[in-house]
C-alpha cells in the first residue's frame, strides 16, 4: 500500500512539473533577442515578408494567447511543427529517442562497472595509498569537462591511433531497423559486422559520458561501504570466522549499495536528458543533438518539445528509482 501511494504521488507531481516545464522555457525562449521568424525569412526578405509570416505562424498574437494555444496542442498530442525542418517535433523526438537510449544504457553500464568495484576497494583500504590514489582519481573524473574530454578522446584515439570513429552512429546502413538501437538491433539479427561498426562508435562517446559518471558512482560505493562496515551484524559475521570476501559480497554490498542504486538511477535520468554536449560533439543523432540544432535556429517549440520530454523522463526515471528503492530496503517505506 505504501509502494501504492508512493508511485500515485510521483505521478501526480508530473503533470504540475511539465507545466511549469512549459511555462518557464516558454517565457525564456519568448525574451531571447534572436527572432526566430526574421530568421526562417531569410536575410534578403522584406519587413511586410517578416509580418505576414508572423502572423501566419502566430507569432504576432499576444504572449499568453500563445501559452494557452500551445498547452491546447499539447493536450491533443500535438507539440507542434519545427519551423525549419518542418516536421512534427513529436516525431523528431521519438525517432531520436532510440539512439540517446543506448548511448545512455551504454554510458551507465560502463560507469557501473568501473565505480563500484573502485568504491569497495577504496573504502576496504580506508586510508591507504590506494584508497588516496582513488580519491584523486574520482575527484579528476568530476572535475574534467565533458566536451574537452570528449574532444581529446577524439584526437587521440580517432584521429591520432585511428582504432575509433571520429563521430557518427554506425558505417553504412546498419542493420534493419527493429528497436532503433544499433547494438540489440545487430545482435537480434545476428548481424556481427554491424555490430562492431555500432560498438565502435559508441565507445568514445560512451567513454566520456561514463568517466564523470563513475568517479560519482565510486564515491556513493565507497561511503555506503565505509557505513555498513562498521556495523555490528558485519563485525558478527568477522568475528564467526567467515571469509572476508563473502561477508564483502553478501552482507556488505547488499546494504552499502542502496544509495549507489539511487545514484545510477538519477545519473541514468540525467544522462538521458542532458547529454547534450557529448552528442554534439560526437554528431550522435540523439534529443541532445537535437536540442543543440533547435537552440542554433532559435526554434522555440522544438526547444520547448525537447524540454517536456526530458522533464517527463526525468521525473519517470526518479520514479522508477523510487520504487527500486523500496524493494531493496522495504524500511524506506515504513
Amino acid at each position: 500500500m505504501k509502494r501504492l501511494e508512493l508511485i500515485l504521488s510521483r505521478l501526480l507531481w508530473l503533470v504540475p512539473t511539465l507545466i511549469g516545464l512549459g511555462v518557464i522555457t516558454f517565457l525564456i525562449s519568448h525574451v531571447i533577442p534572436t527572432d526566430p521568424v526574421a530568421i526562417l525569412a531569410g536575410e534578403n526578405a522584406t519587413a511586410e515578408q517578416i509580418a505576414a509570416l508572423r502572423r501566419e505562424l502566430g507569432f504576432d498574437r499576444p504572449l499568453p494567447v500563445q501559452l494557452l494555444a500551445y498547452f491546447q496542442d499539447l493536450l491533443r498530442g500535438d507539440m507542434g511543427v519545427s519551423l525549419f525542418s518542418q516536421q512534427p517535433i513529436a516525431e523528431e523526438l521519438a525517432t531520436r529517442l532510440p539512439a540517446t537510449l543506448e548511448l545512455t544504457f551504454a554510458a551507465v553500464l560502463l560507469a557501473s562497472a568501473i565505480g563500484i568495484p573502485l568504491g569497495v576497494v577504496s573504502a576496504l583500504r580506508r586510508n591507504s595509498a590506494i584508497d588516496h590514489a582513488l580519491r584523486v582519481v574520482t575527484v579528476s573524473g568530476l572535475a574534467i569537462p565533458s566536451f574537452w574530454l570528449a574532444i581529446q578522446l577524439q584526437y587521440l584515439f580517432a584521429m591520432k591511433v585511428g582504432i575509433a570513429p571520429l563521430n557518427g552512429r554506425i558505417d553504412g546502413f546498419g542493420p534493419e531497423p527493429l528497436t532503433g538501437m544499433m547494438i540489440l538491433d545487430s545482435l537480434l539479427q545476428a548481424d556481427w559486422e554491424s555490430l562492431g561498426g555500432a560498438l565502435r562508435h559508441i565507445a568514445l562517446p560512451a567513454i566520456t559520458l561514463a568517466l564523470p559518471a563513475a568517479a560519482t558512482i565510486a564515491r556513493f560505493t565507497r561511503a555506503g561501504v565505509l557505513e555498513v562496515v562498521t556495523s555490528n551484524y558485519v563485525l558478527y559475521e568477522c568475528a564467526m570466522g567467515l571469509p572476508g570476501a563473502l561477508v564483502t559480497w553478501k552482507y556488505v554490498l547488499r546494504n552499502a549499495l542502496i544509495s549507489t542504486v539511487t545514484q545510477i538511477g538519477l545519473i541514468f535520468g540525467v544522462l538521458l536528458s542532458g547529454a547534450v554536449v557529448v552528442e554534439a560533439v560526437f554528431d550522435w543523432p540523439g534529443l541532445g543533438a537535437f536540442a543543440v540544432i533547435s537552440i542554433i535556429q532559435s526554434d522555440h517549440r522544438a526547444v520547448m518539445g525537447f524540454t517536456l520530454w526530458a522533464g517527463a523522463i526525468f521525473v519517470i526515471v526518479n520514479l522508477i528509482v523510487d520504487v527500486l528503492h523500496t524493494l531493496i530496503d522495504p524500511r524506506s517505506t515504513r
